[in-house]
């Protein structure tokens, strides 16, 4: 599924959809919240908050970076950027490791 709202799109994975429907309102709400960031002001405007933790991941998900939604969830996502898109693959607990 795609979301085009700015320069950037999001698109989220068939998997992550499925996290979502699970994911308590208010983790829901803080998800939202950080998809106007990427889809306004791309990748780069999650840095700007700190709250997000936005890091690069290493390992197995070397490639991928990792957004805080709140002490124990994750988004866990790529950046395309020959297409402009966020391609979000997991939104979990803190948990990185491949499953």
């Amino acid at each position: 599924m795609y979301t085009l709202y700015g320069m950037w799109k999001i698109y989220e994975h068939k998997n992550a959809l499925k996290q979502l429907k699970a994911l308590p309102v208010d983790i829901l709400k803080r998800y939202e919240k950080w998809k106007d960031i990427v889809v306004i002001s791309g990748p780069k405007g999650l840095k700007l908050i700190k709250g997000f933790n936005d890091e690069p991941l290493r390992g197995e998900w070397k490639g991928y970076r990792s957004s805080r939604l709140n002490i124990q969830y994750r988004i866990i996502y790529k950046i395309e950027k020959e297409d402009l898109f966020v391609k979000v693959v997991k939104v979990t607990t803190h948990d990185c490791r491949r499953k």
